[in-house]
């Protein structure tokens, strides 16, 4: 098993227990850097679900209460090895980490708004994945399929699990409700 993966292709290897340590130890890093300006860091991701396939890249999600409460830090993230990428969708900011000499991505930050839609699909979709096997082997069955059709076109392979991400998120939208009733 290994973390990382040269940008723009698309390998999946099955689950490991070196993802959860390693983002582990990237939060814990940025804790240090954030202290009190993020409000929650969290594993998401394929890498953060038990019973799936998954690009070896660990992706993070730190949720703020101002997209300054983290800009602010971004001079000592790099000196630490995670850079400032670019504002990745509307009101969300990506952050990568790896041998950026070589091209190959190790972890993605996504920091979002804590407590909006982009954090709660983030944590909803993990919980729910986690919790509901026959749904996570499914997505992974997919994403498999499309590793194999698109190793070389990571925007392919994205586009092509979007239909089913965006109804699973609806599903684990409400799952998520029926658990706090």
């Amino acid at each position: 098993m290994s973390i990382g993966l040269l940008k723009g292709t698309v390998l999946l290897e099955p689950h490991s227990i070196e993802w959860g340590i390693s983002a582990q130890i990237t939060i814990t890093k940025l804790k240090n850097i954030l202290d009190n300006d993020a409000v929650d860091i969290q594993h998401i991701g394929s890498t953060s679900i038990k019973s799936i396939y998954a690009k070896p890249i660990i992706d993070i999600a730190v949720g703020v209460r101002d997209f300054d409460d983290i800009m602010r830090h971004n001079k000592v993230l790099k000196e630490n090895g995670i850079y400032y990428r670019r504002e990745d969708h509307p009101e969300q900011h990506l952050y990568i980490c790896g041998d950026m000499e070589n091209n190959i991505h190790t972890h993605y930050i996504h920091v979002v708004i804590w407590g909006e839609k982009a954090w709660n699909d983030y944590i909803n979709m993990r919980d729910y994945l986690n919790t509901h096997n026959e749904k996570a082997i499914e997505y992974s069955n997919l994403k498999k399929y499309l590793a194999e059709k698109y190793q070389n076109n990571r925007v392919a392979y994205t586009n092509g699990k979007s239909y089913l991400i965006e109804k699973i998120l609806k599903s684990a939208s409400q799952w998520r409700k029926n658990c706090q009733q």
